[in-house]
């Protein structure tokens, strides 16, 4: 059996394990958004590539469309929910910061605030624009593009 760890010890392991783990999230959401790049990717292929034969058949073109509207918005709910996940574990690691001699994650969101961006980033970005913000734009995109392969198809 081990000696039980100093609780600064402890402490900093907690922290480390906090890191690790919101770590693990950001890497699992990466992956996910791969799974599903690639598969509307493949949705729109077959619909902007399909030619005349889908022409022909406006309900594959409808199946194709609306199984990638509705791949879009699980997407989108799974993007929320990484982030929502990623913002409870900061939440927590900020909290175990207060109790260490550095706050290396409270201290860089703090350099990125709007108050304090200007000075830290290029002068064409006012304020940090966050991953999610972006990221959470692209299911949106492939649902416009499926509405849009979606009609194409049909006055074609």
């Amino acid at each position: 059996m081990s000696e039980p760890l100093e609780p600064s010890q402890a402490l900093l392991e907690l922290y480390k394990t906090a890191v690790e783990m919101a770590d693990r999230v950001s890497a699992r959401r990466g992956v996910s958004n791969s799974f599903f790049l690639t598969v509307q990717t493949a949705f729109v292929s077959v619909v902007a590539l399909g030619g005349p034969h889908l022409a022909n058949v406006w309900w594959a073109s409808l199946a194709v469309a609306l199984a990638g509207a509705a791949l879009s918005s699980v997407w989108w709910l799974q993007l929320k929910s990484y982030r929502d996940l990623n913002a409870a574990k900061f939440i927590v690691i900020n909290k175990l910061e207060e109790q260490l001699p550095a706050k290396i994650f409270s201290d860089e969101w703090a350099t990125l605030k709007p108050e304090t961006a200007p000075e830290a980033s290029p002068s064409w970005r006012k304020r940090y624009v966050e991953l999610g913000l972006s990221e959470r734009q692209v299911p949106i995109v492939f649902a416009v593009l499926h509405l849009l392969l979606f009609l194409g198809r049909l006055f074609t």
